[in-house]
């Protein structure tokens, strides 16, 4: 069976393969509702097709932009501006340019239309809005009104009533329907009314029953992923309004709105570039144009969709929603589909196998009813005189053998991971942990290392500047003042500090002043607001020439100003060993450029190490003095070192103990950081991530060492520093190829996409992370904190063991019911469960069965094992042992009762058989509530922990049996069932409830491993090692 599903149905749980995909789908067999089972599996053809309408909207994007725009110089403005007179509603609002001829502008990049408006400033007029203030919160309804909302327009979800009809095209429910009319005609011919329509009623009601339990339950699980894809979109953005900058929601954007772009933002609407610096978008995803476009005053056009590669600038909102040319494009696609996750290709293998078993059996028991019964006829000499009733007992065999199918195919295993995975999701949201890709949370499950980020993640990012390096002195902020140093020596810090800075400071609601920024930026804009109250004065003293923003290759971020009395100087700031490097001079304590000697180089260096070892940030701040050129280039040597600056990022709290349990787990926890190497081993030690016999390298390190010495090294890395993110993306790709980890990364920046990519899991930061980072991940950490990433670890687990669960529990029924009806036929040529019984059984153990084992919450005992191996089974050998000895349990005791029944419980009179038969029903159905209870752990004998944790269960567990006695005391003309007495009641519960004593036995049957390694727990994982094993 496993070498059958490893050939067949094995899938990698990223970027699948298509001839893997189409491999599985040609293999599977006997499927009762296709619509459903393969509802939540990608349409290959489909998404091909959509693919090429994608790429030939992308041409005729690309030609629009690139090619037809140059028509346009020549057709004369005049003619234009009569197409777009405005229209009276937009005039009353206070506008005086119509939303059709702005969208035209910028989607056409039409720059003679530009002109004839002034430009932006002159669009910005019209539209009534201050470039430097934004807009008044006060006016946002009426642009809602007059240019529309940025939302695109989305495919309606599906009614509730769609997903009834789904679960009405179940093949086998349908032969049972016309079984049942068939029924009720003949039986109301043979009995009466309204005798003889009642066993067709029953089949009726109970078809109608599963129909609607089903559709409840897909229809619920369509609402959580559709919550789920409205917050993968709803991206934050900021923006100026009222004078100040804050950060709204994608959908609340409007136009008019002054919005803030940086490093891996995605452009949130169409519009016009304002100001910035060396802007550079990527419109590749909208044009397919490869090459990145420079924005400026020349070629202010921003389109929605694009993403900023580099650079920075503000852009004002001209178009949005569907009047821009992604939303037109995006209106035209549909969503890509999610591919299907691994286990729920291995569980329609299964429930294939399982199929083709059921089919033969179901095959047998009708042949083997049908031969009975004619040989019964055929003794009695009634072989050729057949009547109604003859007709009507072979109709009941086929219908039968129709149930057992239904029974037999157990089509929920594989919607099983789709409704355990969605659970998942929605408490993994509610934990700040918002899954992008369903495979993802089942792939953590799998995860043997985490390759994290220290900043932010480990620590708080909540950044304080706690020591300085300036004019040969090493100081304690709070010992440091103004007056420490000459004028000279503060002013030119403040302009270290002030001018070269991504932050901004600005003016909150309540008056009070707030830095807006990264918690790097925000920090040393903090620490100079100590010393100089007014940053718009500092910044406005000089002119900005150009900025190259902070990155994470160059480490570092430089500036160029114009001086005051002519010249021009450079700012930069970066990594500490980088700058310094970069550096010849220091300032003076009265501000003079001086040499620096080897001697002073060493102390510099001594002191950037002492912050390091004492968990600081270290960064170096310097100057130059440079001659303007044409070309404006910013130097990168023989600058005078200003400063060294000591940051302090505590650790997060609760960060030790979840590192601890990552090791208790068998997840090797890497640190991959640009920081100093002192630094980041310090924050390791802190964290419990550097033990004493791991290593921490630089990522130079790695660059220069060859595949054989990194093979030595990398089972001990623990830290590894000042990495570039090709020294991630190699980490993760040799961790994959060269030792088949499973490996997890975490990401914020736009040069970790590729990394994000490659990893088995990426993790994407919420605050930190760019849009760029978030695309490439499939799971974003909205709080960045390491503790969320335990948390969908063992959500991740807890899926694959839920589903091993359901799979133990289904099969277990799957084979009682298939032995009980095909043994009975054989021997006494009827079957003791009707199809109404059958129907009412396969609803226990499908839909309420998974809604009840399938959604267990995860227990801290999980995160005591190993994870789950790669490619291991998923029905494991002791799995096996518990099927079968239940089965074998149950079997004896079904088989008792319906040969010999009637003695051993004294049954007597008319209904007798009536009564044996539904004590036969009462006991199977508590046998598999009693089994369901016992589903809950396949090793531990105490089943009942943490049992009302999860409510669904004990609801799930609470309503069949209230339905059960329902049925049997009160619904018998349609079940075929008679009321049962107090003392039956409480044999069938007692016979149920020795499920429980026979799993505990089950559980000392010591189970051996396939080899010489220790291997396998139940549910595939690795034992972790001990004493010898472990050294």
């Amino acid at each position: 069976m496993e070498d059958y599903l490893k050939n067949n149905f094995e899938l990698e749980a990223k970027r699948p393969s298509e001839e893997a995909q189409n491999r599985w789908r040609s293999a599977v067999w006997l499927v009762k509702n296709p619509r459903r089972r393969f509802r939540m599996v990608a349409d290959l053809a489909k998404r091909a097709e959509i693919e090429k309408k994608r790429r030939r909207m992308q041409e005729k994007i690309r030609v629009a932009l690139y090619v037809q725009k140059a028509a346009l110089y020549f057709i004369d403005a005049v003619e234009r501006t009569e197409k777009h007179k405005v229209p009276d509603e937009v005039k009353q609002a206070g506008f005086y340019i119509s939303p059709d001829e702005l969208a035209l502008i910028v989607g056409t990049h039409d720059v003679k239309q530009l002109e004839y408006h002034a430009g932006p400033e002159g669009i910005a007029k019209k539209l009534s809005v201050s470039l430097k203030n934004g807009l008044s919160s006060t006016e946002i309804p009426t642009r809602q009104n007059i240019f529309g909302m940025n939302k695109f327009v989305e495919k309606p979800p599906r009614p509730f009533w769609m997903f009834v009809w789904d679960a009405m095209q179940d093949l086998t429910l349908i032969m049972l329907m016309v079984c049942a009319v068939i029924s009720i005609g003949v039986g109301i011919a043979t009995e009466g009314w309204p005798k003889g329509m009642y066993d067709g009623i029953g089949i009726i009601l109970s078809i109608l029953l599963v129909v609607l339990v089903t559709a409840i339950s897909d229809y619920k699980q369509s609402l959580q992923f559709r919550d789920l894809d409205k917050e993968k979109k709803n991206i934050s953005v900021h923006v100026t309004r009222n004078g100040s900058r804050k950060k709204v929601s994608i959908y609340e954007l409007v136009v008019g709105d002054i919005v803030n772009l940086s490093i891996g933002d995605q452009v949130p609407a169409d519009g016009l570039y304002i100001s910035g610096y060396s802007l550079s978008i990527d419109e590749s995803s909208l044009s397919g144009e490869s090459e990145p476009a420079n924005v400026a005053k020349e070629r202010p056009f921003l389109l929605s969709g694009t993403k900023v590669q580099d650079g920075s600038g503000k852009m004002l909102v001209t178009s949005v929603g569907m009047r821009t040319e992604w939303g037109r494009l995006m209106v035209t696609l549909s969503e890509r589909e999610e591919d299907e996750t691994p286990l729920q290709v291995k569980l329609n293998g299964v429930a294939t196998i399982i199929g083709k078993i059921g089919l033969v059996f179901a095959v047998l028991t009708f042949l083997v009813l049908t031969a009975r019964f004619l040989a019964v006829k055929a003794i009695n000499g009634q072989i050729r005189n057949w009547a109604i009733n003859d007709a009507l007992k072979l109709l009941n065999f086929f219908a039968i053998a129709v149930t057992i199918l239904v029974v037999a195919v157990p089509e929920g295993l594989p919607l099983a991971v789709t409704l355990s995975l969605a659970f998942a999701m929605k408490k993994l949201m509610k934990d700040r942990a918002l899954v992008r890709h369903l495979s993802a949370c089942e792939t953590m499950g799998s995860a043997t290392c985490i390759c994290t980020d220290k900043t932010g993640t480990l620590t708080t990012n909540h950044m304080v500047v706690t020591k300085i390096w300036i004019c040969g002195e090493q100081k304690k902020v709070e010992n440091y003042k103004p007056e420490n140093v000459s004028e000279k020596v503060r002013k030119t810090l403040m302009h270290a500090l002030f001018l070269n800075t991504g932050a901004e400071v600005v003016k909150g609601k309540d008056g009070k002043t707030e830095v807006l920024g990264s918690p790097t930026e925000t920090a040393l804009l903090e620490f100079g607001l100590l010393f100089e109250r007014d940053f718009d004065a500092e910044r406005d003293e000089l002119k900005i020439i150009k900025i190259e923003p902070f990155n994470s290759v160059k480490k570092k971020m430089s500036v160029l100003v114009a001086l005051q009395g002519g010249g021009v100087r450079a700012f930069v700031k970066g990594a500490s060993e980088i700058i310094l490097g970069m550096c010849d001079k220091m300032v003076g304590k009265n501000g003079e450029s001086a040499s620096i000697s080897e001697e002073q180089r060493k102390n510099i260096t001594n002191a950037i190490n002492d912050f390091a070892n004492e968990a600081l940030r270290t960064l170096c701040l310097a100057y130059k003095d440079v001659e303007k050129t044409s070309n404006e280039s910013i130097p990168d040597s023989n600058y005078t070192l200003v400063a060294v600056v000591g940051i302090k990022d505590p650790v997060r709290p609760g960060v030790k103990e979840a590192v601890q349990t990552c090791l208790d787990a068998g997840i090797v926890v890497r640190m991959v950081t640009g920081d100093n190497i002192n630094t980041a081993k310090a924050i390791a030690r802190e964290c419990g991530i550097l033990t004493g016999d791991g290593i921490a390298i630089e990522g130079s390190e790695i660059r220069d060492r060859s595949p054989e010495e990194m093979a030595e090294i990398i089972p001990k890395l623990q830290v590894m520093a000042r990495s570039l993110p090709l020294d991630k993306h190699k980490l993760v790709t040799m961790l994959r190829k060269e030792f088949n980890e499973v490996v997890a990364v975490t990401g914020d920046g736009t040069n970790d996409a590729p990394a994000l990519h490659e990893a088995d899991i990426g993790l994407a930061m919420g605050i930190a992370g760019t849009e760029v980072a978030k695309e490439s991940a499939d799971v974003v950490i909205m709080d960045d904190n390491f503790t969320t990433i335990l948390n969908v670890a063992k959500w991740g687990r807890a899926v694959y063991i839920n589903i091993q669960k359901f799979v133990q529990f289904q099969l277990t029924v799957n084979i009682v019911a298939l032995m009980t009806n095909f043994i009975s036929a054989c021997i006494s040529g009827s079957a003791p469960l009707t199809a109404v019984q059958l129907l009412w059984v396969n609803m226990i153990m499908d839909t309420l069965g998974a809604l009840a084992i399938a959604t267990e919450p995860p227990h801290d005992g999980l995160m005591k094992r190993p994870p789950v191996g790669r490619n291991v089974n998923i029905i494991t050998k002791i799995m096996w042992r518990n099927i079968i000895g239940q089965s074998i349990y149950q079997l004896i005791v079904l088989g008792v009762l319906t040969f010999d029944g009637k003695q051993l419980l004294k049954l007597n009179g008319p209904n007798s058989d009536a009564t044996l038969r539904t004590m036969i029903f009462n006991t199977f159905v508590f046998c598999q509530v009693f089994n369901e209870i016992n589903s809950r752990d396949m090793e531990r004998i105490n089943i009942f922990r943490g049992i009302f944790s999860s409510w669904i269960f004990v609801m799930v567990m609470v309503s069949t049996v209230t339905f059960q006695a329902v049925m049997v005391q009160f619904l018998g003309k349609f079940a075929d069932t008679v009321p049962l007495s107090r003392d039956l009641w409480l044999v069938s519960i007692l016979i149920g409830s020795v499920s429980l004593i026979v799993g505990t036995v089950l559980k000392f049957i010591p189970v051996s491993a396939k080899s010489s390694r220790v291997f396998e727990h139940h549910d595939g994982y690795e034992p972790l090692p001990t004493g010898p094993d472990l050294a």
